[in-house]
């Protein structure tokens, strides 16, 4: 064999090992760099779904129901206010020692001018997001204001036949995830539905009366 191409071949078998080494580098990377970035687009999905949540419940105190419509969510944050009671002053231990209950003790003391109760009114915009970009609510980060959360809210009946409100936040994994591995995101989903889960997240629910998260 002639120098020629035994350094040829010497050549190309450096080539292959170098081949092989970046395809089982990347094979071992790819998920992790996956789960790195999928972890760290939940986390802010999560964010902004809790402050959706925060939305929803001071709407509920406000108007005993529940929105599925993110225009009213928004117009709500911006112009609307919400009623916080405040109380002055401290019972004193006379009076909790010679009550039944702690709100016996409270009540005689706003009798006797001890204790005084009051009503302020808050925007609820300066109470729950002042310095947050109220407009872009309902769309899902990561895709470029082009995708909105899933949200759904009604009444239901519940076992003792007393009716509630309720609603639903959720989002699908494949739309926070645009760019990243696709068999990564398969893999994911696959796994959520193999244990009967949502494959992503939401908050609440429209058959329980709930607010929790499904990472909860």
């Amino acid at each position: 064999m002639n120098k020629g191409i035994k350094i040829g071949i010497n050549l190309i078998l450096v080539l292959l090992a170098l081949g092989l080494a970046y395809k089982l580098y990347n094979s071992i990377m790819t998920p992790i760099k996956f789960k790195q970035s999928f972890e760290y687009r939940s986390e802010i999905v999560k964010d902004k779904m809790i402050k959706i949540r925060e939305a929803e419940i001071a709407y509920l105190y406000t108007y005993q129901k529940y929105t599925s419509d993110f225009d009213t969510l928004i117009d709500f944050i911006k112009n609307d206010s919400l009623l916080i009671p405040k109380s002055t002053g401290v019972v004193p231990d006379s009076i909790y020692n010679t009550s039944t209950s702690r709100k016996e003790a409270e009540q005689r003391a706003i009798d006797l001018g001890i204790i005084t109760r009051d009503t302020l009114k808050v925007a609820v915009k300066d109470s729950l997001f002042r310095h947050y970009n109220v407009d872009t609510l309902a769309y899902v980060p990561f895709t470029n204001l082009s995708e909105t959360f899933q949200l759904n809210a009604t009444i239901i009946k519940t076992l003792s036949n007393a009716t509630r409100p309720v609603f639903e936040l959720k989002v699908h994994n494949n739309s926070f995830t645009h760019g990243l591995d696709e068999q990564q995101i398969i893999n994911v989903n696959d796994a959520a539905r193999d244990n009967d889960e949502f494959p992503g997240y939401l908050i609440g629910s429209m058959s329980e009366v709930t607010t929790a998260g499904n990472w909860d």
